[in-house]
């Protein structure tokens, strides 16, 4: 018998979506799992090999399976954000053809994006799921948290969050985060262990040997899920490919306002307006990652297709959180203190 091959299919361009997303599309002939041939009795090794991406899915999906066994509360964090559309799309398949079995939620600084969050409401409409808006807004008008001086709310996000934990009793969170992205994302485990602060310790996370994972927890305590956790800014946009899945139209080249601020590209809106010796200046841009409009910048960029965004995030050497997130400036550790306070 000879071994089994795998076609490997090249990317199309990318469409445009009925609402302005992009939709990333593949060519015909993807790679799908080689099925075992009857024969002798005997079965080829390579007749169960499967893509890499096929790999990462089934043990997504195995994740997100395993939460709904195990734990009685969970919630997927949605912003809108290509991490959190590929895990829906996930909790798709996980659970076909029933309706995924918990709601979605967004903390929501008031200072996103706005293609971005009419591609998060259209999306919780299109499933029908229920979303909850963890609103940092309102926090602020009831005295919850106070105004940064700079204006940047990404860090106010913790208490608003934790209120919301408490408030609807959720014991399993799931996240985009993805260990590529950030060093102190990559000492995560994918069942991350939270006590009643809502505080992450490294040292006191559990093993995941054998894909075993353990959920137990007390009353107050949480687990954050992270189904990504193996997976690649590379490996997202490939399955984005594969699956046609359809994103806002802002992380694709685009021509828009710009300054430029300690060496990144930042949009000029109603967050963030030029300082004294900037002068705001039109480049075509796109973004890699999508936070707050206060802090995210965006990248040079000619790539308007998928085919073209898996070229250059192949040829890059730094992380879109790097490359774009002011936030993440702060200080070397400042991701780090952020999710021991409750961040994920």
């Amino acid at each position: 018998m000879s071994d089994a091959s795998e076609s490997v299919s090249s990317v199309r361009s990318a469409g445009m979506g009925s609402h302005g997303e992009r939709i990333g599309q593949l060519g015909a002939g993807a790679p799908e799992p080689v099925r075992p041939r009857r024969g002798d009795g005997m079965t080829s090794p390579a007749a169960y090999r499967v893509s890499h991406l096929d790999a990462l899915e089934a043990e997504s999906v195995f994740v997100f399976r395993e939460v709904v066994a195990e734990l009685e509360r969970p919630v997927l964090l949605f912003s809108g954000g290509k991490d959190s559309i590929v895990m829906l799309r996930l909790a798709e398949k996980a659970f076909a053809p029933a309706r995924i079995p918990f709601p979605v939620m967004h903390v929501d600084t008031g200072q996103n994006f706005p293609e971005v969050l009419d591609y998060r409401d259209r999306r919780v409409t299109e499933l029908g799921l229920h979303l909850v808006v963890a609103s940092v807004p309102e926090a602020l008008e009831s005295g919850l948290v106070q105004e940064p001086a700079d204006g940047v709310r990404n860090r106010i996000q913790t208490p608003v969050l934790l209120e919301a934990v408490e408030k609807y009793r959720f014991d399993a969170l799931f996240g985009g985060a993805r260990r590529d992205e950030e060093k102190a994302r990559a000492k995560e485990r994918v069942f991350s262990f939270r006590d009643d602060f809502g505080q992450w310790d490294p040292k006191n996370q559990r093993p995941e040997l054998w894909s075993l994972y353990n959920g137990r927890h007390h009353p107050g305590e949480s687990i954050r899920i992270f189904p990504l956790s193996n997976w690649t800014e590379l490996d997202v946009w490939h399955y984005i490919a594969r699956e046609k899945i359809a994103l806002p139209s802002i992380y694709y080249a685009h021509q828009r306002e710009v300054v430029e601020r300690d060496g990144m590209l930042y949009a000029v809106n109603e967050f963030i307006s030029p300082r004294a010796g900037e002068k705001p200046f039109v480049e075509q841009v796109r973004y890699r990652t999508v936070g707050d409009a206060s802090c995210t910048a965006a990248v040079r960029s000619a790539a308007d297709t998928v085919e073209l965004v898996i070229e250059e995030v192949a040829a890059t050497r730094i992380t879109e959180r790097g490359a774009t997130r002011g936030d993440d400036r702060v200080s070397e550790a400042a991701m780090e203190d952020r999710k021991r306070e409750g961040y994920f």
